[in-house]
């Protein structure tokens, strides 16, 4: 007789404890394969597809798309061992046990140890033409009815930043036509909805003082927006922080980039400013190593640490993300830019894991793009320091004792006064400072 395992929403990275679904993969009657996708959640950090570890008839679902989960509540629930199952090629009819998973829940993030203990539970709401038992995979209270289909049919939107724009608008993509292949939602679609909702006219609405605090648009502090603003209120919460900053001419910088992407030749991969850039901050934290650590309040100790996971800021359509350059140190400056450039894409596309978003050591933000020139970071809380660097333009220099036209950068380190002191933060600085100005003295270190 065939068991219903019920699969839970796993726990998708270090810190997370929810996750908003994107989109199902799945309907109810839907046969899956063992780690087959069968929902794609977003976190504070990424959006994930979540592979379930059974294979089997799907006989319920738990949460409407973009409905928030905890982690450890219901996902869905899955027949093994029935006859539907096996003839459409799912797990192993005869199993029907704890076995027919593959229990890695989600690949780098589940669990995948077998759950301590197991009982059966009853459901309600599951589908009359399948009346089984239900595993439970792990010890917990009987789930939640299923949560109703939506009555009109699947949505046929392929990007995640098309979804994200109809929620920010309360927007059903249910009801648009999509004018894309095969009915498919583009973004014009949803902006052009969410110009007609702007233009119909307003229902009048008597108004009184008392109304006042309900006027403007509210906008939940959740997901990475979320996560953005946790961080950095933690971060001013408990960070004695302070900034210094200085002016670079990084003539000779931009003279080295153009130099080495000439001898690479026209085929090979472009050396960018934020790569070289990198590369200098690896060389200034391991002449001043007080700057990668972080601070053990409990212990009330400072944490020295070994190897520098070098984090970048990324402007992207669904926030500010940091990836993290992993063992940056160890890189040279065309390892470092193209980790950088595969990481940026991630970022654009939405697809970052929880692991690529996590563990940096120190972080190099470069708010030149926006086209500004200085600014005063906030530290990327447990770190010790952050970087930034404003655009790169001519300015007049005094160089060799004349007044000429250069290409000047303006540099700011804001440190956690806790770590170090003002000599150390200003020697870290002045010696990427130098280094901008010649880039020759990183090769005293090769």
């Amino acid at each position: 007789m065939p068991q219903v395992l019920e699969f839970r929403l796993p726990d998708l990275g270090e810190g997370l404890t929810e996750a908003e679904i994107v989109r199902w993969l799945v309907e109810v009657g839907d046969v899956v394969a063992i780690d087959q996708p069968v929902v794609e959640v977003e976190t504070a950090k990424a959006m994930v597809e979540v592979p379930c570890p059974y294979g089997g008839v799907v006989t319920a679902r738990f949460g409407d798309e973009g409905a928030e989960l905890p982690v450890g509540a219901p996902l869905l629930t899955v027949a093994v061992g029935s006859p539907v199952e096996s003839a459409g090629g799912g797990a192993d009819a005869d199993s029907g046990t704890e076995d027919s998973g593959s229990g890695n829940v989600l690949v780098g993030y589940g669990t995948g140890a077998p759950p301590v203990r197991r009982r059966r539970v009853r459901p309600e709401g599951l589908k009359a033409a399948v009346a089984v038992p239900v595993t439970s995979v792990e010890a917990a209270a009987p789930a939640p009815a299923a949560a109703p289909d939506p009555a009109p049919g699947p949505v046929a939107v392929v990007s995640p930043l098309v979804r994200r724009l109809a929620r920010q608008h309360d927007l059903d993509l249910r009801r648009l036509a999509g004018s894309g292949p095969d009915g498919l939602i583009l973004r014009a679609d949803v902006e052009s909805a969410i110009r007609s909702a702007a233009e119909a006219p307003a229902p009048e609405v008597a108004s009184s003082p008392a109304d006042s605090s309900a006027v403007g648009e509210r906008i939940a502090l959740r997901g990475v927006r979320g996560a953005v603003a946790d961080k950095l209120a933690r971060s001013r919460r408990e960070i004695p922080d302070a900034t210094c900053w200085v002016d670079a001419d990084a003539t000779g910088l931009m003279a080295a980039r153009a130099a080495m992407n000439d001898a690479a030749g026209a085929g090979a991969a472009k050396v960018s400013v934020l790569a070289l850039l990198a590369r200098i901050c690896t060389a200034a934290l391991a002449r001043y190593p007080e700057l990668n650590s972080t601070v053990d309040q409990e212990a009330r100790e400072i944490v020295r640490l070994p190897q520098v996971h070098l984090g970048f800021a990324a402007q992207t359509d669904r926030g500010l993300v940091v990836p993290v350059v992993r063992d940056a140190h160890a890189r040279t400056t065309e390892s470092i830019g193209a980790e950088i450039a595969r990481l940026t894409e991630a970022a654009r596309t939405g697809t970052l894991t929880p692991a690529e978003l996590t563990g940096g050591t120190f972080t190099l933000n470069n708010y030149g793009v926006f086209g500004v020139d200085g600014s005063t970071p906030i530290i990327n809380h447990p770190e010790a320091a952050m970087l930034g660097v404003g655009r790169i333009v001519p300015k007049p220099w005094v160089h060799e004792g004349q007044l000429a036209v250069r290409q000047v950068v303006q540099l700011s380190l804001t440190f956690d006064h806790r770590v170090c002191d003002g000599g150390t933060a200003g020697g870290f600085l002045r010696y990427v400072a130098n280094c901008v100005e010649q880039p020759a003295l990183l090769l005293r270190g090769v």
